[in-house]
């Protein structure tokens, strides 16, 4: 039982997905940091209130909903900025890894092809 969880346990996939986890968590308070500290202080300057999530219509506070809302649209455009950089760089380094897979032709693989060609065509004559 014991080495079924070390395998289990320190697979890849887990441990990228714990990394992930944790860099995660770190991330979003970053952008936690800038809709609280930074976005939405701007956004109540312009709607005329000093803190956003102060807003409210008959007792029911919809700032602190909409602040959430911001929220929330930030860290989705802010991951999905950073899966698309990670893909591109991704797949740049496969491209480059197949580009350096394929070795270049020699002289002799060169006329080894033209023997071949010309051994064809006068089969063909």
């Amino acid at each position: 039982m014991w080495q079924d969880f070390k395998n289990f346990a320190f697979k890849g996939n887990v441990l990228d997905l714990a990394i992930g986890v944790v860099i995660g968590a770190a991330f979003g308070k970053i952008v936690s940091s800038l809709v609280d500290n930074i976005i939405m202080p701007l956004i109540a300057k312009i709607v005329g209130k000093d803190q956003f999530s102060d807003l409210s219509f008959w007792g029911i506070k919809y700032g602190a909903f909409i602040q959430s809302v911001f929220d929330f649209f930030i860290v989705a455009a802010a991951i999905f900025v950073f899966i698309r950089v990670l893909t591109k760089l991704t797949n740049l380094k496969k491209k480059e890894e197949e580009e350096a897979v394929v070795a270049p032709e020699t002289s002799d693989d060169v006329l080894k092809d033209i023997r071949d060609l010309l051994r064809e065509q006068n089969k063909v004559r």
